[in-house]
C-alpha cells in the first residue's frame, strides 16, 4: 500500500436540513486511482467537491468533521483556498474549454500564477498537453479555437490545462461519461499513465470503468460510505450485500 494522501474522519455534510454525507472515514493512497461509485444521488460527486473545498460555494452547506491532505487540515481557518485549489486539479463532467486558443486554454493557469516568460509557457503548454496525449493531434493548431476541437480532444484538452498548474492530486468528476467508446477508451489510458506521478480521484457510473481503472473503489449509498478497499477485492469478493447487490446489477 502506498503513503496515505487523504485521510477523513466523521464528515458529514447537510444542504440546509438535509443530510448529503454522514460521517465519512476513508484513507486514500498517493499515486494510485480511487473510483467512487454508487446510484445517482448517494453522495459521491458532493464527497468529491469536499476534498477542494467546492462545496464552499453553496450558502446553505454545513460541514462538520477533518479532512485532512499531506496531514494538514484543510478546512481550518487560516487555509488559503486558493493556493489548496492549484495542489488540487478538477476535471468535470462535461469538458470546459474557454473560448480562447488550445495555447491559450493551457497558459491560462500559469498565467494567472505569475508566469509571464514566453518560452516558459510554451514549454508549459508542450509538456501538458503531452502528458495528455494530445500533443499529436493539436501541434499544428495551436492559436485554432479550442471550441473545434472534437469532445473528446476538449475533454484531454481540459485534463491538459489541470495539468499545466502541477497539481498533486487530480478530481475527476465522470470525465468520460459523455464521450464515445473511443474516446473513453483514451482519456482511461491516460488514467492509467497519470497515476505514476499523481494522486487521482474519480467518480464513474460506469462499474467496468472503476474496474478497469482504479486501484481502490469506495462504494457510496444514500450518503454513506458502505464499503472501501482495493477494487479487486469489491468486485469479487465485496463483504457487505449492498455491495454485491449494486456491483451485480441488482438494485441501483
Amino acid at each position: 500500500m502506498k503513503e496515505v494522501k487523504i485521510v477523513t474522519k466523521d464528515l458529514t455534510l447537510h444542504y440546509g436540513q438535509k443530510m448529503a454525507l454522514n460521517s465519512i472515514n476513508i484513507q486514500i493512497p498517493e499515486k494510485e486511482v480511487t473510483a467512487f461509485i454508487g446510484p445517482s444521488g448517494c453522495g459521491k460527486s458532493t464527497f468529491l467537491r469536499c476534498l477542494n473545498r467546492m462545496n464552499d460555494l453553496i450558502p446553505s452547506v454545513k460541514i462538520t468533521g477533518e479532512i485532512r491532505i499531506d496531514d494538514l487540515d484543510i478546512y481550518q481557518k487560516k487555509i488559503d483556498v486558493v493556493n489548496l485549489r492549484k495542489k488540487i486539479g478538477m476535471v468535470f463532467q462535461k469538458s470546459n474549454p474557454f473560448a480562447k486558443s488550445i495555447f491559450e486554454n493551457i497558459a491560462y493557469g500559469p498565467r494567472i500564477n505569475g508566469i509571464n516568460d514566453k518560452n516558459t509557457l510554451t514549454e508549459i503548454v508542450e509538456r501538458s498537453l503531452k502528458n495528455a496525449a494530445i500533443w499529436e493531434e493539436v501541434k499544428d493548431r495551436m492559436h485554432d479555437s479550442a471550441l473545434g476541437l472534437s469532445g473528446g480532444q476538449q475533454q484531454r484538452l481540459c485534463i491538459a490545462r489541470t495539468l499545466a498548474v502541477e497539481p498533486e492530486i487530480i478530481l475527476m468528476d465522470e470525465p468520460a461519461s459523455a464521450l464515445d467508446p473511443i474516446s473513453t477508451g483514451k482519456i482511461e489510458e491516460l488514467i492509467f499513465e497519470l497515476k505514476k506521478g499523481y494522486t487521482i480521484v474519480i467518480v464513474t457510473h460506469n462499474m467496468q470503468q472503476a474496474a478497469r481503472v482504479s486501484d481502490n473503489t469506495a462504494f457510496f449509498y444514500l450518503g454513506e460510505l458502505i464499503e472501501y478497499g482495493r477494487t479487486r477485492k469489491i468486485f469479487t469478493t465485496p463483504e457487505k450485500k449492498q455491495t454485491e447487490e449494486y456491483i451485480t446489477g441488482r438494485f441501483g
